[in-house]
């Protein structure tokens, strides 16, 4: 029998027996959380800690919620598996919670994953088949996952060890108001400039080529960048142009992050495919997912669907995203975002007007950024960018 209690330092254990994302392993002693509460993490020797970040911008609703906790327990001693080719009320429940938040009028079809990195991993294989085309459009200040196609969909340097990674991947450079690279600090001069630009590049590489444009409503784990009024229904007009299938990453910005439902109503967009993942349960169970527009979905009718995941629609994450949705809607958290916001902005800006370290604040909703600077006039980072 395995040991469920442990007779060492569990650091100690940890570090010898497992491997932990993004960092060296040599000479790691983190912290061994044994439980949360709220907005606090709480170690094995009772020391608080406060999750600054949420988990990894996924605990929307706070550590120990019990009504999260009685939903996954109470399935659990009901149904704990169910294969995905079986239908599944709590499935067929959380697909339809979700398309009604979606930006479709309560239209669209759920393919459920695990996480994110295979949620955009989904949606572009399903763009490449509904499309007949091959290119797909990210941008560099970008992240989609980890796995070789999300890696090789993201745009920064955590995807240099999956180099070369998946054909038939175009990059781009999308606005960053603060840190323009089209040399203007006008944010509406930034969107004309941008918008140019992925213009040319669909045209270079041949509009009727690409299947789909990727790209995260506002910039996640590079920054919190919130794009210039217009952009994104600049990118919808260009998609349409050109018959390219947009994809919104909403793994980040769904669920309320931004101050409504997802990132396509705060910004005023309505994409073809949306993904996301993270705050869909709250982070208490791992679930990802693509909600995908109906007059897309209804190809598959008639069409084999070609993929699939033994934990698609697992019944334990489903009834954790019920409850997660139910929770969302009855303490109106998505409408509070947008109050969150008006307090994040203010408070955070007279942090900036006393720290000349603090050079640029930026966010939307309960998503915010502030950018250290070793020099404000010069905006020269304080840590320089690594890809």
């Amino acid at each position: 029998m395995p040991k469920t209690n442990l007779t060492e330092d569990p650091a100690v254990v940890h570090a010898r027996h497992v491997l932990t994302p993004w960092v060296a392993q040599g000479n790691r002693r983190p912290p061994t959380i044994e439980r949360g509460e709220g907005c606090y993490l709480y170690d094995d020797r009772g020391k608080r800690y406060l999750d600054f970040s949420s988990g990894l911008v996924a605990v929307n609703l706070g550590h120990g919620h019990a009504g999260l906790a009685q939903a996954i327990g109470e399935q659990a001693a009901r149904l704990g598996y169910a294969s995905p080719t079986f239908g599944n009320e709590k499935r067929a429940a959380l697909a339809q919670a979700i398309a009604e938040l979606g930006p479709w009028e309560g239209e669209g079809r759920i393919f459920f994953t695990t996480g994110g990195g295979e949620a955009n991993e989904d949606a572009v294989k399903f763009a490449r088949v509904l499309t007949g085309r091959h290119k797909v459009l990210t941008a560099y200040r970008s992240f989609h996952g980890s796995a070789p196609g999300a890696g090789t969909l993201t745009g920064e340097n955590r995807r240099w060890p999956n180099d070369p990674g998946i054909p038939g991947v175009v990059r781009f450079f999308a606005p960053f108001p603060y840190r323009s690279p089209f040399f203007t600090r006008d944010p509406d001069e930034e969107r004309v400039r941008a918008i140019a630009h992925l213009d040319e590049i669909v045209r270079y590489e041949g509009g009727d080529r690409i299947a789909a444009l990727l790209i995260e409503p506002v910039v996640g784990s590079n920054g919190v960048i919130v794009p210039p009024p217009g952009y994104l229904a600049g990118l919808r007009a260009l998609c349409d142009e050109f018959g390219i299938i947009l994809i919104l990453d909403e793994v980040m910005t769904g669920f309320g992050r931004t101050g409504a439902a997802f990132g396509a109503q705060r910004f005023d967009v309505v994409p073809d495919m949306i993904t996301f993942a993270k705050g869909v349960t709250s982070a208490y169970a791992p679930l990802g997912g693509v909600l995908v527009r109906e007059s897309l979905a209804r190809t598959y009718d008639t069409k084999p669907l070609g993929t699939g995941h033994t934990y698609s629609g697992h019944p334990l994450a489903m009834a954790a995203a019920l409850g997660a949705i139910a929770a969302y809607q009855e303490g109106g958290y998505f409408e509070r975002g947008r109050l969150i916001e008006q307090w994040l902005r203010t408070k955070l800006g007279a942090l900036k007007e006393k720290y000349a370290l603090i050079g640029d604040v930026r966010g939307a909703g309960a998503f915010f950024a502030l950018e250290f600077v070793a020099d404000r006039e010069r905006r020269t980072p304080l840590v320089a960018w690594q890809g």
